[in-house]
């Protein structure tokens, strides 16, 4: 006879909730939680294991996700009706769980098929990029890439396509501001990217980011893998345009020459996303993918995490796996600026989760936070980079983004992350066109519902059959395969257009 699946999760003995694993009707009985419950309580929600007094913290993960606002009776719903969340004190023991990284020996670590680029980068993808500098170049650029016809790139077979990036951005920005600086970081970002043979940048002529100061700016070598383009100069649209397709042209061909080769997973530089999260992502997909990259740390490659407002609440547990008190000091004070930007903006950065997050049983941004660090699986932390910064080191890494998904993946991607994986439980069709990015359904459900979207099922792990290792262990075959050229599911579907999405700071003027 078959094992009856369990209906409620208690993660940590010391927890004072439990996870329906589905809808459980008022007046069920949990016996292994020797309690009935005093309402219904949805599939994905919390309920109370013992009772709960006003103002007690309540715990999930071992951890505080909140404080009741109410007296909550064992066996009742807990979520925002009757939860709250209040300043309260984290020891950070900076490098208190720091160990030394067991890695694989050379001849045991895995390989892919990817890109050598003349700096030392590896490409997972053979793109040409159109960049924009300024949402007025932004439409020239979506047209130089519909200028070069799909029969014709049929021509050149080791050319994934070309990749047209815009954005909303580029003028009305205070010189020398910070603002300017991340914008001309990320778009430079891009133009380095290793998923990218060639490079066309192109600008209007009169806007702040000018081409020539952000390639001075920025230190960018113009030459046959990257070329720049001004609309004013050339006369117009169409100059532009017919102007822009001869030097794509000619890219084309040096971009055809490219072949994959056999590389080591060192080389494999992947962005950590979760969105449209629900209770299950950090039960399911997000420790598979924490898992995943412990195996790629240990084979010398780079794992980022990112969205400082969704590790809030709980960045205490990444401190205390810091190389050093330097690397935790600069992730706490990302967290500081954090918070008084948002309250500059008149904002609070514990005003999350979203709408659909809540729907899903996710009640604080302590609970979104703490399912949302395990992607970064046990490896040490360390460094903490800043939004576009390039990521240079081998190991986990945190990266200062916000926690929009699109402005999030696009910092990782300028930063070099030449693929990503993001989990969901609600289910998101976004994918970053210019690096290859697998979604990971945190339930069955959302993988059925959304397959033709979906590319791993991690509802498998809730129902037992699978564990967390082995979906870990899959994964990162995965990442393997997709990073020798296996399409991802948004690949298929031939995602384009509005892909970068930099974090815009301060006032536009």
């Amino acid at each position: 006879m078959a094992e009856a699946k369990p209906r409620v999760i208690r993660l940590r003995d010391e927890d004072s909730v439990a996870l329906a694993i589905r809808k459980l009707d008022q007046g069920t009985e949990i016996e292994e939680l020797n309690l009935t419950t005093g309402q219904e309580i949805p599939s994905g929600h919390k309920l109370a294991v013992k009772a709960i007094k006003k103002g007690e913290p309540i715990t999930k993960y071992g951890q505080v996700i909140g404080f009741a606002f109410e007296d909550i009776k064992v066996g009742c719903h807990v979520h925002t009706h009757n939860v709250e969340v209040k300043a309260f004190k984290r020891d950070y023991a900076f490098g208190s769980e720091t160990k030394e990284t067991e890695y694989l020996p050379e001849d045991q670590c895995a390989t892919f098929q990817g890109y050598l680029r003349p700096d030392g980068q590896v490409g997972t993808r053979n793109y040409l990029g159109v960049l924009a500098t300024v949402n007025c170049s932004a439409g020239v650029s979506h047209l130089l890439r519909r200028a070069i016809s799909q029969e014709e790139l049929a021509k050149f077979p080791n050319v994934d396509g070309i990749v047209a990036l815009g954005h909303g951005s580029g003028c009305c920005l205070p010189p020398d501001s910070e603002a300017l600086a991340q914008l001309r970081r990320t778009i430079a970002g891009f133009a380095r990217h290793p998923n990218f043979a060639g490079v066309l940048l192109v600008g209007l002529g009169c806007e702040v980011n000018l081409v020539d100061t952000l390639v001075e700016k920025e230190e960018l070598i113009t030459g046959p893998r990257l070329r720049t383009l001004n609309i004013q100069d050339l006369g117009g649209t169409g100059k532009t345009v017919e102007k822009g397709a001869e030097i794509l042209r000619e890219m084309l061909i040096q971009a055809n020459q490219q072949k994959r080769t056999p590389q080591p997973a060192s080389k494999l530089k992947v962005g950590l996303e979760c969105g449209g999260s629900d209770a299950y992502s950090g039960l399911t997909a997000n420790p598979t993918l924490g898992a995943a990259m412990d195996i790629l740390v240990k084979s010398g490659g780079t794992a980022v995490l990112s969205e400082t407002p969704e590790i809030y609440g709980a960045e205490h547990l990444l401190t205390r796996r810091a190389v050093s008190r330097e690397v935790g000091d600069k992730l706490v004070k990302r967290i500081r600026w954090w918070e008084e930007y948002t309250a500059q903006n008149g904002a609070q950065i514990n005003n999350n989760p979203t709408p659909g997050n809540k729907a899903g049983g996710i009640t604080t941004i302590l609970e979104k936070s703490l399912g949302a660090v395990a992607k970064g699986g046990s490896t040490n932390l360390v460094d903490v980079l800043l939004y576009a910064e390039p990521i240079t080191q081998k190991g986990f890494l945190f990266m200062d983004t916000p926690g929009y998904d699109v402005v999030s993946i696009t910092g990782m991607a300028a930063g070099g992350a030449n693929l990503i994986c993001f989990t969901t439980g609600r289910g998101t069709v976004y994918g970053c066109e210019a690096v290859p990015t697998l979604k990971l359904a945190s339930n069955s459900d959302i993988y059925n519902r959304l397959a033709e979207d979906m590319d791993v099922n991690c509802g498998t792990i809730l129902e037992g059959e699978t564990t967390i290792p082995e979906k870990g262990k899959e994964l990162f075959e995965l990442i393997l395969e997709t990073a020798s050229g296996k399409q991802t599911k948004n690949e298929k579907w031939g995602f384009t257009g509005h892909d970068m999405v930099p974090w815009h700071l301060g006032a536009v003027l």
